[in-house]
């Protein structure tokens, strides 16, 4: 615990968790999503389920450091380009989530004219959104954790961060949840998130990698877009 007294372990912790939370919001919406597709008895016990395979998963990819360096290393090679086995679960998941955003865009389009005509909402089981919720907290806590060890030598360090950072997104997923689920044109901008870090995945699995910043860049300038334009509708139905 020698690192507590280290000041660039300290950074190193402070900087790492901030990552970590920010990373940790893909993981979020796609939880939220997914969990509101449930009953509401269920979905609050889906979210916390969800963090919590992630916060498992996460630690115990840490405790195989050597397991995860050894996934980066090249295991095939097709017309020339090497693939690792973190560049298919990489791609998997970026489908998989491009996949998943597809369908949940296309059934929220298509809900409000089941609703008007009394059709039931299709809904999932809870078996099923835990499943789904496990095999994308695979692929962000692959990414969350390869980006810890990039960043820091401590085993102490990465977890401490890890564990913060779960603790964010679980006194954060009620009010993240309720605001997406409340507002379907936010719920729609998560979505297209989705997509887009779909997008990255697939990419970055085939070997262009595309900055983080640049990703999340695009994710802040929708969200202030987004807040202006419910800001505008406000004030239009007050008036």
């Amino acid at each position: 615990m020698d690192w507590l007294l280290n000041p660039n372990a300290l950074a190193a912790l402070f900087t790492l968790t901030a990552l970590e939370v920010v990373l940790g919001i893909d993981n979020l919406i796609f939880i939220s999503i997914t969990a509101a597709r449930l009953p509401k008895h269920q979905q609050a016990m889906a979210r916390n389920v969800g963090l919590s395979l992630a916060l498992i998963m996460r630690l115990g990819l840490l405790a195989s450091i050597a397991w995860i360096v050894g996934l980066k290393a090249e295991v095939f090679e097709i017309f020339g380009k090497g693939f690792s086995w973190r560049d298919l679960i990489l791609i998997g998941g970026g489908f998989f989530l491009l996949y998943k955003g597809t369908l949940e865009i296309h059934e929220l389009i298509e809900q409000h004219a089941e609703e008007q005509s009394g059709a039931a909402v299709a809904v999932t089981t809870f078996g099923k959104a835990i499943a789904s919720i496990l095999m994308l907290d695979i692929v962000f806590s692959l990414d969350s954790v390869i980006t810890a060890v990039g960043m820091a030598d401590d085993i102490w360090v990465m977890s401490t961060a890890v564990i913060i950072s779960v603790i964010v997104m679980l006194a954060a997923n009620e009010p993240i949840s309720r605001f997406i689920n409340t507002h379907p044109t936010v719920k729609m901008l998560a979505l297209a998130f989705l997509l887009l870090i779909g997008m990255v995945l697939v990419a970055d699995g085939f070997g262009f990698h595309v900055p983080k910043g640049f990703v999340y860049a695009a994710i802040a300038f929708s969200i202030v877009v987004e807040s202006l334009n419910h800001m505008a509708r406000r004030k239009r139905s007050d008036h």
